[in-house]
């Protein structure tokens, strides 16, 4: 089956280490491991071919030209005819897979004008994220195309529940979307890994992997390791990631006297999170509050494949995936004495923090791999109709 994987979004270096990155790698290599013959088509690919994707064709869409962001948001409409051309010129696929981005319609159009199905991965309301987080010019436009993209799509996943219904409230994607939640890579969490950052003898470390963003609860964060640290002064805590918040979350940290109690590893390779997550006691995840909380967080799949134990806040898919004091432990967004008592109790109890993050090993593992999910996106696109007198499918 030949396979072509859109991601047109600039904002998305394929492969990069961002968490958008690292989902369009894992997607991508299971796949290619189910025998697919990928070809990736980007904008920006920003380094080397990660290992497991050498096989891939990747081609290269250039990127956007325009200083301000009108102009930009202009190219990047135009860039569709360059994506349509180069469908085209790369011969028959039989399926279209393209990650959702804020301007692009050609990957869904072609795959309906070819008869082949198009499915559309949505990962976040972009409109709305665009113009809270880093701005909007052209709103309408931006309904446009995602008006026109969702028309056109065959199958709508969503990574969430919440993205599923801000879905549905576009009429030209009712009835089509479905839920396939993120997942992990078991090979990249062998058991008994080596901590690549260990601590001294007797330390308890809470960890936190992710970009520096406001919505990743830093305040929460910091306030919570402050109560706990005040009761349990031999703790650190490891922030694995980057961010625009990195400055202000030092100076929190700062306030508090927690400077020296803190280590930052700054943005790391993906290779390098297993040996960081084995170098923590507890995976962090205290979200803020949020009416729209659509997060399929990779960071909690990641620490519960790692095994650990998990405080996570009580929000959106995390109130699914994690069933309290079974595979980890849920918090009211932005409690952070709610967290610090949490954290106080797995580190009075060693043995039942291990039996949590055991039994969250368990759950991802079984559930929540990215061979099931490819697997799933599969199923679906050999289930999908394709309208009579249009070509079919050659599976």
């Amino acid at each position: 089956m030949r396979l072509a994987y859109v991601c047109a979004d600039l904002g998305v270096p394929v492969f990069g280490r961002k968490g958008c990155s690292i989902h369009v790698q894992e997607v991508v290599r299971a796949f290619a491991g189910m025998g697919m013959e990928v070809q990736l088509f980007s904008p920006r690919a920003e380094g080397a071919q990660p290992p497991g994707l050498g096989n891939v064709r990747v081609f290269e869409l250039g990127g956007l030209a325009g200083c301000d962001r009108a102009a930009r948001e202009q190219a990047a409409i135009a860039a569709n005819d360059r994506l349509r051309a180069a469908l085209e010129c790369a011969g028959r696929f039989d399926v279209v897979y393209e990650r959702y981005s804020l301007w692009s319609f050609a990957g869904m159009e072609y795959a309906r004008a070819a008869g082949v199905p198009g499915l559309l991965e949505v990962n976040a309301p972009l409109i709305e994220e665009q113009a809270e987080h880093r701005g909007l010019v052209d709103r309408a436009g931006a309904l446009g195309v995602a008006e026109r993209v969702f028309a056109a799509a065959h199958i709508l996943i969503a990574v969430s529940a919440e993205v599923k219904r801000y879905l549905e409230q576009y009429p030209g994607a009712a009835g089509r979307v479905h839920v396939i939640q993120n997942g992990v890579n078991p090979e990249r969490f062998p058991v008994d890994l080596a901590a690549s950052r260990p601590s001294p003898p007797g330390t308890f470390t809470l960890g936190f992997v992710g970009s520096l963003k406001p919505w990743h609860g830093l305040a929460t964060l910091a306030e919570a390791f402050a109560l706990f640290h005040r009761r349990i002064p031999n703790s650190r805590l490891l922030i694995v990631g980057d961010g625009p918040e990195r400055a202000r979350f030092l100076d929190d940290l700062s306030a508090r006297g927690l400077t020296e109690a803190a280590t930052f590893t700054g943005s790391v390779a993906a290779k390098e999170v297993p040996g960081l997550l084995a170098s923590m006691d507890v995976g962090l995840a205290p979200y803020p509050p949020s009416q729209g909380f659509y997060f399929s967080p990779l960071k909690v799949y990641e620490y519960m494949a790692a095994g650990l134990a998990v405080v996570a806040s009580r929000i959106g898919q995390l109130a699914d995936l994690i069933e309290p004091g079974v595979n980890g432990l849920l918090c009211p967004p932005g409690d952070a004495p709610a967290v610090a008592a949490a954290l106080e109790r797995l580190h009075r109890d060693s043995a039942w923090r291990e039996r949590l993050g055991q039994a969250a090993r368990t759950t991802v593992l079984g559930q929540h791999t990215w061979d099931q999910v490819a697997r799933r996106i599969v199923d679906l696109a050999k289930r999908t109709t394709i309208p009579v007198g249009v070509s079919a499918l050659l599976w």
